[in-house]
């Protein structure tokens, strides 16, 4: 049997952030993952070339049961601090919209420099190995052999993307320690339509629009994309997570234009001109044609009372639909819910009722928005746990 001070299960964001901040303390620290190649969050994210942080974070950014839960951890780690740690490795960002970083080059960067970060604090990293049993005194016993710790950290992350690896691991184990669990579902995920409502827009797929999203005192103004099944884009994926099965969301799909005088005075001006000639000058063609036929208005202008144009213009301003549900884990990037902070402290990340075990990153019930939040969140959760473990 081998023994660490510290051993952390999951190797992506977190786990490794947490891996290298333990181990510049001196500690023997044993980083597992049951897949074969780590990090595969980080790889595939930002199409590859990974929305490392956001210029502009703050605990408003994120959702959780307790939303001050995250304060502590971001103040003591936060965007800056990373972006010097990448700027340290020489990895050339750029920003993007909202204050979103990412590489020039590749996502790969990113985990290099997390390795050799790893390497430099001696930190063990082993793949491929599956956990069997955790004793309440740590003891792991797993197909590669039996480890003993003082310290042990849950990183495994939630459920969105199982074919990359997700697994609810980390949620079983608390709740095999007694720990509460906040009931996990899907976040930053595209909604879906009822079927009737797809025969209807299914048309529209691949159209983006720039928007504004809005659902339960919430609202995002990013763009939205039309799919085969429903809506997607980052303003549904932000959306999607204030989301609750049943409710209405409101679309407004010309944000910045006052759409009645825009008909008004098109219809003082182009009277000849049918409502989706006019609307296509600010909206998709197929998207005016569809909104135009929706309200029985396929005749000229001249022909449209100005109550009618004002119906046009609410259902453009003021679109509302009750989504069918949501595409689900395998393409959410996030997981709401998890390890309920209540059970943890919000500075060191050790559960109060179980002193040496820990839990940070997306296991933990606090969740970003799209933007680069969730890995900052990693990011500052596993530096956290890494100063105490």
């Amino acid at each position: 049997m081998s023994k660490f001070d510290v051993i952390i299960i999951g190797a992506g964001a977190a786990g490794l952030m947490c891996a290298i901040e333990a181990g510049k303390r001196g500690r023997s620290v044993l980083l597992l993952d049951h897949s074969k190649k780590l990090a595969e969050k980080i790889r595939i994210s930002g199409g590859g070339r990974c929305n490392f942080t956001n210029l502009n974070v703050n605990p408003e950014n994120f959702l959780s049961n307790n939303r001050r839960f995250c304060i502590s951890a971001l103040k003591r780690f936060n965007q800056h601090d990373f972006i010097s740690l990448v700027q340290k490795h020489d990895i050339a960002y750029h920003e993007k919209t909202l204050g979103q970083l990412f590489c020039n080059g590749s996502s790969r960067q990113i985990i290099d420099m997390l390795l050799a970060e790893c390497a430099d604090a001696k930190v063990t990293i082993q793949t491929e190995t599956t956990i069997k049993t955790v004793s309440p005194n740590f003891l792991l016993r797993t197909d590669q052999g039996n480890y003993k710790c003082s310290s042990l950290v849950i990183a495994t992350g939630g459920l969105s993307i199982p074919n990359i690896g997700a697994t609810d691991f980390g949620y079983n184990l608390a709740r095999q320690f007694k720990l509460k669990v906040v009931t996990p579902k899907p976040g930053l995920v595209a909604l879906t339509f009822e079927d009737y409502l797809c025969e209807e827009t299914k048309k529209l797929a691949g159209i983006s629009v720039d928007t504004e999203v809005g659902c339960n005192s919430h609202c995002f103004s990013e763009a939205l994309l039309f799919t085969h099944r429903g809506l997607s884009g980052p303003a549904i994926l932000q959306i999607s997570s204030y989301w609750v099965h049943g409710q209405e969301i409101a679309i407004n799909l010309a944000p910045s234009m006052d759409i009645f005088d825009f008909l008004k005075s098109a219809k003082q001006n182009q009277p000849k001109q049918e409502p989706a000639t006019i609307l296509a000058q600010i909206l998709p063609k197929r998207l005016a044609q569809l909104i135009t036929i929706s309200q029985n208005l396929e005749i000229r202008l001249a022909e449209i009372s100005d109550d009618k144009l004002k119906k046009l213009a609410e259902a453009i301003i003021n679109w509302r639909i009750t989504p069918k549900g949501n595409e689900g884990y395998r393409t959410a990037e996030v997981t709401l819910g998890g390890i309920d902070t209540q059970e943890l402290s919000s500075k060191t990340f050790e559960a109060k009722k179980v002193p040496g075990l820990y839990f940070i990153g997306e296991v933990v019930d606090v969740t970003g928005h799209l933007g680069g939040f969730n890995f900052q969140w990693a990011w500052s959760s596993g530096h956290a746990a890494g100063q105490f473990v």
